[in-house]
């Protein structure tokens, strides 16, 4: 996981017990929080909380206000807001527990930069995917909808389940397995248990992909279910 961080200028909020200095009150022997350590501990908690997600990881942090001081803090303890979220615009925050308690709370921009699957070119409905229709372009996860694609694999061989334009992100629920048993197709049913094997045919009753739950109806007329398989075999359990 790549780390980037960014800080830019901006007021912060602050709840508990912030301290506004005057020229001369700044003269005393008090000791504050220094902000940068305020922020590198924002920093290290974001990557912290980050180890699983995939990708480049892209924090931009907002510098904490110059005219606000807060008591030095041996412990600090970042959070995240109820209700809040780790990726995105969001708010974290920083309290500290000590005799002088504080809380600040740091806006932050979480980018989540990764791979994501795209149409090279229009693909139509039914027609199996190949390497020349698709093509990898950098994006911000945050940006993206549900269930996009980030592995060349997870499209090659696929179906379209509509027609997809080019330039349109792949996601999950757009895309099935090849039908391995067509529906109104002959099948072989084969039941295999301890000590016997028994092999008769039937009629497929609904398309299925490679090892997905299919009914069929036997010679007898009976309706069983069973595993697709390749070579139109239906695998039965006895």
């Amino acid at each position: 996981m790549k780390r980037i961080l960014i800080i830019s200028f901006s007021l912060l909020q602050l709840a508990g017990s912030a301290i506004p200095l005057s020229a001369a009150e700044h003269k005393r022997s008090l000791q504050f929080q220094e902000t940068p350590l305020i922020l590198k501990a924002v920093e290290n908690f974001i990557y912290n909380k980050a180890t699983d997600l995939s990708g480049q990881i892209i924090v931009h942090l907002s510098k904490i206000d110059s005219r606000i001081t807060l008591p030095q803090c041996p412990e600090m303890e970042p959070f995240i807001p109820t209700g809040g979220r780790l990726w995105g615009k969001t708010s974290i925050g920083v309290r500290c527990n000590s005799q002088t308690p504080w809380t600040i709370y740091v806006q932050a921009d979480i980018k989540i930069m990764a791979d994501v699957l795209h149409a090279a070119q229009p693909i139509t409905q039914g027609r199996p995917i190949s390497l020349h229709d698709i093509v990898l372009q950098k994006v911000n996860l945050v940006q993206m909808p549900e269930g996009v694609l980030t592995d060349v694999m997870q499209a090659i061989g696929q179906i379209p389940r509509t027609n997809l334009t080019s330039g349109q992100p792949l996601r999950q629920h757009m895309l099935r397995a090849p039908y391995v048993i067509l529906r109104g197709q002959k099948v072989k049913l084969h039941i295999q248990g301890h000590g016997f094997n028994i092999s008769s045919e039937g009629q497929a009753l609904a398309d299925a992909a490679e090892g997905k739950i299919v009914q069929v109806r036997n010679e007898s007329g009976r309706v069983i279910s069973g595993i697709a398989r390749d070579n139109s075999i239906v695998q039965v359990q006895p």
